[in-house]
């Protein structure tokens, strides 16, 4: 079987995860998945910095370059990632590609943030432990 198959066969098994939080009282492992994906892109200090970049105004790679000092190729890798992971989008304008931030994924991020604190977790708990009382 051709390598180009085996990633078609691949994408088709397990597609990749869209942004956006999903709705529901338990959270299933695709869910968790999905928000570890958020968490795992963000997780770099290169994606941090690309990212606070992108906050003030969408860029392109080689503007990315200049103020990382970092290669071009780098700068690619990070943005695939932070792209498949559905915090960047990217334009493309004649030959040059220009990647600017998601907010509703952000905002997802910090819905989550909130969902996971101390307590927040009473009434939707199947332990008994965990039970209003």
């Amino acid at each position: 079987m051709r390598r180009a198959r085996l990633f078609e066969l691949a994408r088709e098994k397990f597609p990749r995860i869209g942004p956006g939080w999903p709705v529901a009282p338990h959270s299933t492992p695709l869910r968790f998945a999905h928000v570890g994906q958020w968490f795992h892109a963000i997780s770099d200090h290169t994606r941090m910095t690309i990212l606070e970049f992108l906050s003030q105004r969408e860029r392109c790679v080689s503007e990315l370059q200049e103020c990382l000092g970092a290669g071009q190729s780098d700068i690619s890798y990070h943005l695939k990632v932070l792209r498949e992971a559905g915090l960047v989008t990217a334009r493309r304008e004649s030959r040059w590609r220009y990647y600017a931030l998601r907010p509703d994924t952000l905002a997802h991020m910090a819905v989550f943030a909130q969902r996971i604190g101390p307590g927040k977790h009473v009434g939707t708990c199947p332990l008994t432990c965990c039970r209003e009382p």
